[in-house]
């Protein structure tokens, strides 16, 4: 299928079907994907929890708010945010440096310049910032998903703070902020079978 035709076939799955898993091969690809995605800065504010594990899937049905999907999935991802310091910019212009080979003289000046720009926001605002990058990464391992034929559910239907205590992400440094259940829909998800539902383009889109 072409883009056109990936996006067309996708939807919010509502029911998965729980035999059917994803070879290890296609979470490793949703992996890269979201490694990849592009965020401000390049920063990658952003980590992926894959849960895999049913007795941890079951578990975060009730902090979901019921939706089953997150049992029924083969995987669920959870995309989390990290706050943002001089350290882990730091950290990040050590990369750059190691796998471009540029100079001090040429990192130095940007490097101060995110230090300077990150120690100057309050940490609300940090976090709000890294929410953003999260939504970028969510829409593109949505069209991934589709173009792989993969069914997945985009989810902010959850109480964060009960996930992160069930995956104990405060000890590593995280906080869950979306998920995305993914594997394969139920033959009998009557969603599936819906015609898609857009405003008319010309509605949403302008040409100047």
């Amino acid at each position: 299928m072409d883009s056109i035709e990936s996006l067309q076939w996708r939807y919010a799955t509502k029911k998965f079907d729980s035999e059917k898993k994803l070879e290890t091969s296609q979470l490793e690809l949703l992996a890269q994907a979201f490694n990849l995605t592009a965020t401000s800065y390049g920063l990658q504010p952003c980590k992926l929890i894959v849960v895999q594990d049913q007795d941890l899937k079951e578990k975060m049905v009730p902090h979901s708010y019921g939706q089953m999907q997150v049992k029924d999935a083969s995987a669920v991802l959870v995309i989390c945010t990290t706050a943002v310091d001089e350290q882990y910019v730091k950290d990040y212009f050590s990369i750059v440096k190691k796998e471009r080979n540029t100079p001090d003289e040429v990192i130095q000046p940007f490097q101060d310049f995110l230090t300077s720009t990150f120690s100057k926001k309050e940490s609300e605002e940090i976090e709000l910032w890294a929410k953003n990058q999260a939504y970028l990464i969510l829409g593109n391992l949505l069209t991934v998903c589709a173009q792989q034929q993969i069914d997945s559910c985009p989810m902010e239907g959850f109480v964060p703070e009960k996930i992160d205590e069930l995956l104990d992400l405060k000890n590593k440094g995280l906080k869950s902020t979306l998920l995305l259940p993914v594997g394969y829909r139920a033959t009998d998800d009557s969603m599936s079978q819906l015609k898609k539902v857009r405003r008319p383009q010309q509605e949403m889109v302008f040409y100047l």
